[in-house]
């Protein structure tokens, strides 16, 4: 059973025991530390460093832009020190917010996620670091926090926001652009809760005769383990399962099935279907891990065009920026609804941002039947190549499932750098090279 909405709505305390009486379904529970999204946020202690209302601990909402919760100070990227005669403001955000953690969370991996944060982001719970500072403000990044909790008692999480990086080129990236500079926690917080054994992620390659290549990435499977894979229509349609023996230690394994009587994904009918995966231990279910996919043949034709399904495509499209007066880029699934529904409207097809957009503009993309084109962020500059590959790597696990999403952008205009490249060709099963 799925329990993030429920979950969303109660303590980690007062949920334990649902986990425990639940704990057979073994799926990856998500609980969020902070709102949804802007308009359904959650308070933690803030001190901001500089500017309006600073120098004082205080509250704030989360996920925001700390500049849109009365902090800070409002700056404008490219030109702001040729039109102001003064840099920019370097402000930092420090947050923090206490969590109770089930005592049966003890054996479990359980990870922390940030669905994005502007822009350098340090980590730490119960006064210990989680891991590397994170440089990039539109990426969603993980930290294992198994070995740092205190299970069944209160713990604090501490998080340090740079409104501006450490890293040259990222600033180059992301901040001498066109656009409002903001800083803060701004996408949701959240904990994955997973059984040692399990299936960490997936990267599929669906055809539209039904066909699939998957590649499934593991944790800690031992002997006689084997993988199930089912598919559902949203409708209630079930096809076959297929079976697959899994070799002990395995960290990868590719697997390949195809279905029969598949309706395929485009614009016009956007058919989509719950891929469902059980890995198993010795004929007992350790881990249930589902995606929503949609299948369709993709083809770039040299001096010809792009092909899906067999017939050529012109896309007719919008850059879309992720983007609210009320809440600068921290948003909601409401919002980006509001968007698709009016790109639609406007009888066009296809979006393009200037960065990973949130993920549940990606699924009502998917949903609609709406050409994607993700980009790793560059404006007119690029990340340098360790920063840009790590960043690469992290829109391209979180997006290569959606349906909607045909193209990468490697940077925008002068912000491509080649040697990330490699990247995507070794994380997207679906490249056309």
């Amino acid at each position: 059973m799925l329990l993030k909405n429920t979950i969303q709505n109660l303590s980690l305390a007062a949920f334990a025991l649902f986990l425990t009486q639940n704990s057979h379904a073994q799926q990856t529970d998500k609980v969020y530390l902070s709102g949804k999204d802007f308009e359904h946020p959650v308070q933690w202690d803030f001190y901001c460093t500089d500017g309006n209302n600073s120098k004082t601990w205080s509250k704030i909402n989360v996920p925001s832009q700390w500049e849109l919760e009365g902090f800070g100070e409002y700056t404008y990227g490219r030109w702001y020190k040729e039109l102001n005669q003064k840099e920019p403001s370097k402000e930092e955000g420090l947050y923090k917010y206490e969590f109770e953690v089930p005592a049966d969370y003890k054996g479990k991996d359980v990870l922390i996620a940030f669905g994005g944060a502007m822009t350098d982001t340090e980590v730490k719970v119960n006064g210990k670091l989680a891991g590397a500072i994170h440089q990039g403000g539109f990426y969603e990044f993980k930290y294992d926090i198994s070995s740092l909790l205190k299970y069944g008692s209160k713990n604090t999480l501490e998080v340090h926001v740079w409104k501006h990086s450490a890293n040259k080129s990222v600033n180059a990236a992301e901040r001498r652009a066109d656009w409002w500079l903001f800083g803060g926690i701004y996408r949701p917080v959240w904990l994955e809760v997973s059984p040692k054994t399990h299936i960490e992620n997936i990267a599929v390659n669906p055809k539209m005769d039904g066909s699939i290549t998957v590649d499934v990435n593991l944790k800690n499977v031992s002997k006689n383990a084997t993988l199930e894979a089912t598919l559902k229509g949203l409708n209630g349609e079930n096809f076959q399962t297929f079976t697959f023996p899994i070799k002990a230690k395995a960290t990868k394994e590719t697997i390949v099935a195809q279905w029969k009587n598949i309706k395929p994904w485009n614009p016009e009918n956007p058919n989509l279907y719950e891929l469902q995966l059980v890995l198993k231990q010795n004929g007992t279910a350790v881990h249930h891990y589902d995606k929503r996919i949609g299948f369709r043949t993709l083809e770039f034709k040299k001096q010809d065009g792009i092909y899906m399904n067999g017939t050529k495509i012109v896309m007719k499209g919008i850059n879309r920026h992720s983007f609210w007066p009320e809440g600068g880029r921290s948003t909601s699934k409401r919002i980006s609804e509001l968007d698709g529904k009016l790109i639609k409207d406007m009888n066009m097809n296809a979006v393009r941002g200037h960065y990973p957009p949130d993920t549940h503009f990606l699924e009502v993309c998917d949903s609609l039947g709406l050409f994607v084109l993700n980009e790793l962020a560059g404006w007119q500059n690029s990340y340098d190549t360790e920063t840009g590959k790590k960043l690469a790597t992290e829109m391209i696990i979180r997006d290569v499932n959606h349906p909607s999403v045909i193209i990468w952008d490697n940077g925008n205009e002068g912000g491509w750098n080649y040697d990330t490249d490699k990247v995507f060709a070794d994380l997207d099963p679906q490249k056309e090279l």
